[in-house]
């Protein structure tokens, strides 16, 4: 099954990801300006436990004008079970699919018209550690990319050989707060790192605290980055 995206004002259902996997078949919500008009497109992978009409909300406070939203549903509210510091194997086959369900919205934009230097991915927790995993893995120039609580998958000695292509000066934020309970601090560090060692352009931010959540001055740096594009 090939997947097509329908236009769409929404918020409401573009299409049923194709991906194999726990994750095939799950709707992509579609919000904001109708695909085939769109000056951009913002995607967006929600938290653990949450939905993809939660994230669009979050979609709507940093979109520019023109920008369409898109939001893929993880099967029963989760991209991979186990917390992102497990083994990679231990949070298999979710990981694989979730990773999948990106790449296949990038293919759906770009078949739309949207390259990915016209795309953002964002996310919170665990849609952060997703999208900055796809990143990494297939590091290209993006119109952004947003994280929100967010880190790289895996233990932190896990192997990471230097992938085809670079992320080419993609402006990149990484924000959260130092004690985070679900995503400390230095893992966020080391997530800034790679991404600047794979040729992004990174804002760190990160203040103390320990509330896992989007703080309001992290939400105006991305929408400066997104109204810069």
């Amino acid at each position: 099954m090939k997947a097509q995206a329908v236009a769409l004002a929404g918020p409401g259902i573009g299409w049923h990801l194709a991906v194999e996997g726990p994750h095939g078949g799950q709707p992509v919500l579609v919000a904001g300006s109708p695909l085939a008009r769109a000056r951009g497109a913002l995607v967006l992978a929600h938290g653990r436990g949450a939905s993809a009409l939660d994230i669009l909300d979050l979609g709507a406070a940093l979109a520019p004008p023109g920008w369409a939203l898109v939001a893929p549903q993880a099967a029963g509210g989760t991209w991979y079970p186990n917390r992102f510091l497990a083994p990679l194997a231990a949070n298999e086959p979710w990981l694989s699919s979730a990773l999948a369900a990106l790449a296949e919205i990038l293919a759906v934009l770009g078949e739309g018209g949207l390259p990915p230097e016209r795309i953002a991915l964002a996310g919170f927790s665990q849609g952060a550690c997703l999208a900055l995993e796809r990143a990494a893995r297939t590091p290209r120039r993006y119109a952004a990319l947003l994280a929100f609580s967010g880190a790289l998958v895996g233990p932190p000695d896990t192997p990471r050989p230097a992938p085809p292509g670079s992320l080419a000066g993609t402006p990149a934020l990484v924000a959260g707060v130092e004690r985070d309970p679900h995503v400390p601090g230095p893992h966020l560090r080391a997530a800034a790192e790679h991404l600047a060692a794979l040729g992004a352009r990174v804002e760190l931010r990160l203040t103390p605290g320990s509330t896992h959540a989007v703080r309001p001055p992290d939400l105006a740096a991305a929408r400066e980055i997104l109204k810069s594009f």
